[in-house]
């Protein structure tokens, strides 16, 4: 499989696969209102006191009997009485001038345009959920699994992770935060648990494993080019409209990932067996800077790039049949300050246009460089002003290039 992609920082995403399979479609999984079980109404102003979450849920954890049930159901059913108090579902009002998805149903002044999941990240009341969940929100309405709502503030909200923050206007007694998990220290085949309120079903768990690692989703496109979210985690634990912003847990309750999209067949909506979720790492990194001000700056590099292996070396008679090469440089880039160069001839690769000429990048801080999807993911663990050493394949020989990273435009 060859990619091709355009990229200008840590994020990127572009991609063909091979002739003959088409590459699924990443939908994002809010809810459309039309799709809820219950009636919308007017979101209205929040109670000034909520109850005690702990007295009304229907599950409690002193009388569930484990009798007859194996060590899972009952880590289980331990995991979702940790768990469940802190997701809560999400409704939201959209500015009606806004651009809405294509083929979205219209919507009233005052009726609900969406819904998705989120999760209690600290104390003071902030929830973490999707970017796409809360995008253009004019009101945002929390339920909470006992039924009680209450509205909730933006706070920040990043594009580029999918990933956003709201803040409750009233934190109901007995409600603990999720605590963040390891996402670096996943393996393929560990047991993954999705918490969230596909369809409007709320607080619904689904059960799967982590199917693979290091997965890259297309992120917005800007105006000089396309961006990706990468080190994304794939899972086969069901993901449907709706579970966008829950979370994705481990065995012991700790939130690995941010639910976030789905793999589906071309003209398919619902899940098909491939999920996605932002992991646990960039939550980590991005969700304090938007407590704190509302945006992250990412790692910006500056160039657009394409995977080499033997085959695509073969095509063009490179000396070298691994790393990225460098089609552009955007210029005043961080890559263009360090002097890396970009290919000098037009040619076309599988359907595609490539840049041939640029330096190859081989090596990012000594750790060896196969694909363009690596090499974001390696980027991705760095901060705006860190220095990476990069090794570069060029006229036949490495090279060593110092590159300090800057914010993305």
């Amino acid at each position: 499989m060859h990619r091709l992609l355009i990229v200008f920082a840590i994020f990127i995403v572009a991609g063909c696969t091979s002739a003959n399979a088409p590459r699924p479609q990443l939908n994002e999984v809010p809810t459309p209102v039309s799709q809820l079980p219950r009636p919308t109404a007017t979101i209205g102003p929040s109670p000034t006191t909520l109850p005690p979450l702990a007295t009304v849920s229907t599950f409690d954890e002193a009388v569930i009997s484990t009798a007859g049930l194996n060590e899972i159901e009952q880590q289980l059913i331990a995991l979702y009485q940790r768990a469940h108090l802190a997701v809560v579902s999400l409704d939201v009002v959209v500015d009606q001038s806004a651009n809405l998805p294509p083929g979205h149903p219209p919507v009233s002044p005052d009726g609900l345009v969406g819904q998705g999941s989120g999760f209690l990240f600290d104390t003071q009341g902030h929830i973490v959920t999707n970017h796409h969940v809360v995008a253009g929100a004019t009101n945002i309405q929390v339920r909470f699994a006992n039924g009680a709502t209450v509205l909730a503030d933006l706070v920040g909200s990043d594009p580029d992770s999918d990933l956003a923050v709201i803040r409750l206007t009233n934190l109901p007694e007995g409600l603990e935060p999720l605590p963040l998990g390891d996402s670096g220290a996943l393996q393929v085949g560990q047991t993954a648990v999705a918490i969230g309120s596909p369809f409007g079903e709320q607080n619904t768990l689904t059960v799967g494993v982590i199917s693979g690692l290091g997965r890259t989703l297309r992120a917005p496109a800007r105006s000089f080019g396309s961006f990706s979210i990468p080190n994304v985690i794939q899972t086969d634990a069901a993901i449907n409209p709706g579970n966008s912003g829950g979370p994705l847990l481990n065995l012991r309750g700790e939130v690995i990932g941010v639910n976030t999209a789905i793999a589906v067949s071309l003209g398919g909506r619902d899940f098909e067996g491939v999920g996605y979720a932002v992991p646990a790492s960039t939550v980590a990194r991005v969700v304090p800077a938007l407590i704190s001000q509302g945006r992250y700056d990412h790692p910006w590099l500056g160039i657009s790039m394409t995977t080499v292996d033997t085959l695509f070396a073969q095509r063009f008679g490179l000396s070298i049949d691994r790393g990225v090469l460098i089609g552009a440089v955007q210029p005043g880039s961080p890559a263009a300050v360090a002097g890396l160069r970009g290919g000098t001839t037009s040619a076309t690769y599988r359907g595609l246009p490539v840049q041939i000429g640029g330096d190859v990048i081989i090596a990012c801080n000594d750790e060896a460089v196969f694909s363009s999807d690596q090499l974001v993911g390696i980027i991705d663990r760095f901060q705006v002003g860190d220095q990476i050493t990069l090794t570069i394949w060029r006229d036949n020989e490495s090279v060593t290039v110092p590159v300090t990273l800057a914010a993305r435009p």
